[in-house]
């Protein structure tokens, strides 16, 4: 069962407040994928505490680099679990993980940190990860 929504509101808008767009259906990430952006950032949400206190707050920090990319989209797991589906079909071979960070370039995954690149890291060590792949992929 999902969480109510109420609940994982404020966990969307820590993205959505920062310019990511919200995938919630297949054809969502169908069109996103397709788009094939130069460079794009893709957070898989979660309503975990790695999420919380890791995640997002190095996904914050991280966009305040001057390389990070422009297009940002995100999927909530456990929420929009049809979205989330078909976004990690584009994760493969890794297997499911949330959350985690994935950086795209013309509509390919070129790098993914998983879950286990999220636990246990700050968000300045994920701040600071993110900006040297936005420097050596741009």
């Amino acid at each position: 069962m999902p969480y109510p929504e109420f609940m994982v509101a404020p966990m969307r808008r820590e993205l959505t407040d920062l310019g990511f767009e919200e995938l919630k259906t297949p054809e969502d990430v169908q069109s996103f994928v397709s788009r094939k952006d130069e460079l794009a950032l893709v957070v898989v949400n979660s309503v975990c505490g790695c999420a919380a206190s890791n995640a997002r707050p190095g996904v914050r920090k991280a966009l305040e680099h001057p390389q990070a990319p422009a297009a940002k989209v995100t999927v909530f797991a456990g929420m929009d679990t049809d979205a989330v589906d078909e976004m990690r079909t584009h994760f493969l071979p890794y297997p499911p993980s949330s959350p985690c960070i994935a950086l795209f370039k013309g509509g390919q995954m070129v790098h993914l940190i998983e879950r286990n690149g999220i636990e246990g890291q700050s968000a300045d060590q994920i701040a600071a990860h993110l900006s040297t792949l936005f420097e050596e992929v741009a």
